[in-house]
């Protein structure tokens, strides 16, 4: 199989990677990262390798940030990746709802599976997001 290019190839494997994020659903997430997939979240830490690192790091994001959920404000597709440009929202109980911008760089491997995701945040925006706390 060759690496997936075009855009309707990509959306195809986008729609249930995002589905999965929007469930909370760790174990569809991890199951749509290849077995030596790459995870970052720059600032935050260094990067995690392997499906069971995955899934501790992304059970960690939920943790740090409640009712996770996202809104997406541009997706671009090019060969083999796309970069989705979006909000995290999240709601710490008893607090409104707060958001950060991010942007996500995620390659996808020629079975179609997600090879590397980088996330990158507005540290700003985080930082006003807890408070002042980062």
């Amino acid at each position: 199989m060759t690496t997936p290019s075009t855009a309707e190839d990509l959306a195809a494997i986008a729609k249930p990677y995002f589905a999965a994020w929007e469930a909370h659903d760790i174990d569809a997430i991890v199951a749509l990262h290849t077995p030596d997939s790459q995870f970052q979240a720059h600032g935050r830490g260094a990067a995690v390798h392997g499906r069971e690192a995955l899934r501790r790091e992304f059970a960690h994001v939920f943790d740090l940030y409640p009712g996770f959920g996202f809104e997406q404000r541009r997706l671009l597709f090019g060969s083999g990746h796309w970069v989705l440009d979006w909000t995290l929202t999240f709601q710490r109980p008893g607090e409104n709802r707060r958001g950060v911008h991010c942007l996500d760089v995620v390659e996808v491997a020629s079975d179609g599976l997600v090879a590397r995701k980088d996330t990158f945040f507005d540290f700003a925006e985080l930082k006003a997001a807890f408070g002042g706390a980062s």
